[in-house]
């Protein structure tokens, strides 16, 4: 019904760059919020970046001006654009949209499958 598929991960070095993309399809009519989330090693899944589809941005403390996140003409497709990537970075990425409104009338929230990014020191 729904599906996101996500791109771009990969083995970086320290302070190398990384851009991911994610791209919902399928009965969609509306997406509110897209974002980004991680799970590193034995940890939570957090999130790091958050965009609405009027523009309005959030981010984790931790990559506050490291990443961008963008959402062109606040459609169906997020990037996360991350420079000065750090070993701490590490994880599997997953892409979120939230409150889909669908042709059927539904709502609801969506998760990719994950991407993998890896720093290496």
């Amino acid at each position: 019904q729904v599906q996101l598929v996500e791109s771009g991960g990969g083995l970086v070095q320290a302070g190398g760059s990384l851009r991911l993309s994610c791209a919902a399809s399928g009965s969609i009519v509306s997406i509110d919020d897209m974002g980004w989330y991680r799970q590193g090693p034995g940890n939570q899944r957090e999130l790091v970046a958050a965009i609405t589809d009027g523009g309005s941005t959030i981010y984790a403390d931790s990559v506050q001006g490291r990443f961008t996140i963008s959402r062109p003409n606040g459609k169906n497709t997020v990037y996360l654009q991350m420079n000065s990537l750090k070993p701490e970075d590490t994880g599997v990425y997953y892409c979120k949209a939230e409150s889909v409104k669908t042709v059927w009338g539904t709502r609801g929230d969506y998760w990719g499958q994950g991407t993998q990014v890896t720093v290496s020191s």
